[in-house]
């Protein structure tokens, strides 16, 4: 958190680094460049481009899906991961990275089976999970690491 009374959020839509007040935060606050809402209730996609500035810019942790579009376990967490997204938003941003479009990333965090969900806070990862869940698991997994 950059004070007390203020977060830095990153633009999923244009990438600036927004100063929301922390009281407006559930009020859908909008990008001070863009005008566009900073949190969208859906999972952002990841890429080389977008990466380390939504994992060390943010004041609030970012939840990644490791995912492949091949993988069967993957397709089914797709929807399991969007409903978690528009619960936990805005007390985290939930990102989605395609592991065969952005090997390098993958291979940066030493992504070995997908799905796997990594949480980043202030970019160092502080929790990782293997393997399918279901709402709930995933849930109480993130809610433990805010």
């Amino acid at each position: 958190m950059t004070d007390a009374l203020h977060m830095h959020i990153v633009c999923p839509h244009c990438g600036a680094v927004n100063r929301v007040p922390d009281a407006r935060l559930n009020q859908g606050p909008n990008c001070g460049s863009c005008r566009q809402k900073l949190f969208t209730g859906q999972p952002l996609e990841l890429t080389m481009a977008n990466f380390d500035k939504q994992a060390t810019r943010n004041d609030i942790p970012l939840v990644v899906d490791f995912w492949a579009p091949w993988c069967g376990p993957c397709r089914m967490m797709t929807p399991v991961f969007a409903q978690a997204c528009a619960q936990l938003e805005p007390k985290a941003r939930l990102a989605k990275l395609n592991t065969e479009a952005e090997q390098e990333l993958a291979a940066r965090f030493g992504i070995r089976s997908i799905p796997t969900i990594v949480v980043f806070n202030k970019g160092k990862e502080v929790l990782r999970q293997p393997g399918a869940m279901d709402l709930a698991s995933l849930l109480q997994m993130v809610r433990a690491s805010l």
